[in-house]
């Protein structure tokens, strides 16, 4: 009977260990996620602003105006990327993984958003320069957005 108990203690002692090993392999993924696209915004959001400061003179008032709200936009995608991290040091420690793991789910999805709208907008600003056109900018824009959107739905 003695034996039985040290030995249902130390299986104890070893679910313990392996819930603790996951939980912090769970942080881990989550928070390298966030670190990538905060890494991939900042260097996004510094060529803009870079842009913006050294050759924003040069542009026409509607380039200026795209570029502005692409910055904006880009500041809330980092904005939102580096929510986990912030929430991960307010709430630690945490009881419960999956809210942990939805709440930053829901802010790199939240994320995503202003994250693309920058890349159109900034794919707009380069082939405007290109073909003079608005209308035509614009439309070379969405491309790429209509073949992920296509290659998305395909992969099912």
């Amino acid at each position: 009977m003695i034996v039985f108990l040290i030995q249902k203690e130390l299986v104890d002692k070893d679910d313990e260990k392996a819930r603790k090993d996951e939980l912090a392999k769970d942080y881990g993924a989550v928070l390298r996620e966030s670190a990538i696209l905060t890494s991939f915004s900042g260097f996004l959001f510094g060529f803009l602003l870079n842009i913006s400061i050294t050759s924003s003179i040069e542009f026409a008032l509607i380039d200026k105006i795209i570029l502005l709200l692409a910055l904006f936009s880009i500041t809330i995608s980092v904005s939102l990327f580096i929510m986990p991290v912030i929430y991960h040091h307010l709430e630690y420690p945490y009881l419960d993984i999956e809210k942990f793991k939805q709440r930053s789910h829901r802010f790199t999805l939240f994320g995503l958003i202003p994250a693309m709208i920058t890349l159109f907008l900034g794919l707009q600003l380069a082939t405007r320069s290109l073909v003079g056109n608005i209308g035509v900018s614009f439309l070379l824009g969405i491309i790429p957005f209509v073949l992920i959107y296509v290659f998305y739905k395909l992969r099912k």
